[in-house]
C-alpha cells in the first residue's frame, strides 16, 4: 500500500502533525480486519537519494502509527525501503500485522520512476494498493512502475484516494451554482492552469495572496515593493481580457495590510487601491474581504486553493481567517466545499475549522492539478473495481 507518510517532524524528531497518518487508517484498518498483511512503503521529505539518511527516516511515522495502532503488530524495516532487513520482515510477517518500510526516497529510482527499483518494490505485495492522493500527480516508482511491474495482480484505489477523487473530480463536474473558486498563494505561475480550466465553468474567482500583485500591476495600479512575476505580467493581462468575454468574474483586492518587512512586530497599515514604495502588501484588507464573504455566502460549491496572505505571521492571518470563516458559514448554509492540501489545509487547521467544510484534501499539488484538469497516470493504471 503506497501511503502519504511524508509529515512535519518536531525539533526532537517526533512526529508534529499526524493528520496524514490518520487519514490513512480506514484503507489499513479494512485490510487488517480480514486478516491480511499491510507493507507499508512511502516518502518523506527531499534526501538526495543517495542512501540512508537519519534526519528523513520514516521511522517516526512508523512510531506514532504504532502509537495508534496499538493492538496491531507493526514492524519497521530500517535504512532500507528493499534491503535484507525489509526482505525478512515481510517474509515473516503474521497475519493482521504491518511493515513500515523505510523512506522510498533514500534511492534516486523512485523519484526518477526507474523499473528496475519498482522491480525489488513489487514481490512484497499480492495487491497494490495506492492511498497516496498528496503523491497522485507524480511519476514516482511506487506510484507508476511498482503497478505496472504488478502485472497480473490487483491494482485498487484506497478509501482515502477514492474519498479524495469524487469530492475534488465530483465537484468540479457536477458542480452547483454559484461555483466559487478561491485561490492564493505565491504566484500566479503556479496557479495559471486551474485559472484558464476555471475560466467559464465557475461563477467567480477569487484572488488573494501576492498572485494578485501580478494581476494588479498588470492593470497599472502601484503595488509598491509588493512580489510581482514580472514575467507574468504579459499572462495576467491576457487572463483579464479573457474573462471579459466569459460569464466568470474575477475578484481582485481592493485594500491591502501592508508593512515594510514580514513580521509580527512591525508596523502596519492598511493601503486602499495603491500601495506606497517602500511597504509590500501581505494580506488582503478588511473592505476587501467583506466583498469576498458576500460572493461566498451566496455559493453552492466553492474550491479552494492558497491563503490570502502570510498566514503563518499574525497580523498577516486575518483575511486567510475571515475567507475560512466565510466557507464554514456557506457550508453550514447547504454549500460543497473542498479545500485543497498545502498551505489552505495547514491554515484551516489551524484556525480548527477543519471539520466545518465538506473535505480538506491531503494534497496541495495533486488537488491543484485536479484543478487544472490534468489526468492522474498513477490513477489510470488502477482497475476500474
Amino acid at each position: 500500500m503506497r501511503v502519504d507518510f511524508n509529515v512535519p517532524l518536531a525539533a526532537n524528531g517526533s512526529v508534529a502533525d499526524d493528520r496524514r497518518i490518520r487519514m490513512a487508517l480506514p484503507s489499513i484498518r479494512s485490510v487488517l480486519e480480514r486478516s491480511g498483511r499491510v507493507v507499508l512503503m512511502s516518502h518523506l521529505g527531499r534526501p538526495g537519494g543517495n542512501g540512508y539518511e537519519a534526519e528523513f527516516s520514516l521511522q517516526p511515522a512508523a512510531q506514532r502509527l504504532g502509537e495508534i495502532l496499538n493492538d496491531v503488530t507493526i514492524t519497521f524495516a530500517q535504512r532500507d525501503c528493499v534491503g535484507a532487513e525489509a526482505v525478512d520482515a515481510v517474509a515473516a510477517m503474521p497475519a493482521a500485522s504491518v511493515v513500515v518500510l523505510e523512506n522510498l526516497r533514500f534511492h534516486s529510482g523512485e523519484k526518477a520512476g526507474d523499473d528496475s527499483f519498482a522491480l525489488k518494490l513489487a514481490p512484497f505485495g499480492d495487491v497494490y494498493c495506492n492511498d497516496a492522493f498528496g503523491t497522485a500527480h507524480r511519476s514516482d516508482a511506487s506510484m507508476v512502475a511498482v503497478p505496472r511491474a504488478m502485472s497480473g495482480k490487483p491494482k485498487v484505489a484506497g478509501l482515502l484516494l477514492q474519498r479524495e477523487l469524487k469530492y475534488l473530480s465530483e465537484t468540479i463536474e457536477e458542480a452547483r451554482k454559484p461555483f466559487v473558486a478561491i485561490l492564493g498563494g505565491a504566484k500566479v505561475s503556479d496557479k495559471l492552469g486551474a485559472i484558464r480550466n476555471l475560466i467559464g465553468r465557475v461563477d467567480s474567482i477569487i484572488v488573494g495572496g501576492a498572485m494578485a500583485y501580478t494581476f494588479l500591476k498588470a492593470q497599472g495600479i502601484d503595488i509598491g515593493d509588493s512580489r510581482v512575476e514580472v514575467e507574468m505580467l504579459e499572462q495576467a493581462t491576457r487572463i483579464l481580457e479573457e474573462l471579459r468575454s466569459t460569464a466568470t468574474e474575477m475578484h481582485l483586492p481592493i485594500d491591502h495590510v501592508c508593512a515594510q518587512e514580514i513580521s509580527s512586530d512591525t508596523n502596519v497599515r492598511v493601503c486602499s487601491e495603491s500601495i506606497p514604495a517602500g511597504w509590500m502588501g501581505l494580506d488582503i484588507g478588511p473592505d476587501t474581504y467583506i466583498g469576498y464573504r458576500e460572493v461566498v455566502s451566496g455559493a453552492q460549491t466553492i474550491v479552494w486553493n492558497g491563503p490570502m496572505g502570510v498566514f503563518e505571521t499574525p497580523p498577516f492571518d486575518v483575511g486567510t481567517r475571515r475567507v475560512a470563516e466565510a466557507v464554514v458559514q456557506a457550508t453550514e448554509a447547504g454549500a460543497v466545499s473542498v479545500i485543497g492540501g498545502g498551505d489552505t489545509a495547514a491554515a484551516i487547521e489551524a484556525f480548527g475549522m477543519a471539520e466545518q467544510v465538506s473535505h480538506v484534501s491531503t494534497g496541495g499539488g495533486a488537488s491543484l492539478q485536479m484543478l487544472e484538469g490534468k489526468p492522474f497516470e498513477s490513477v489510470e493504471l488502477l482497475d476500474d473495481a
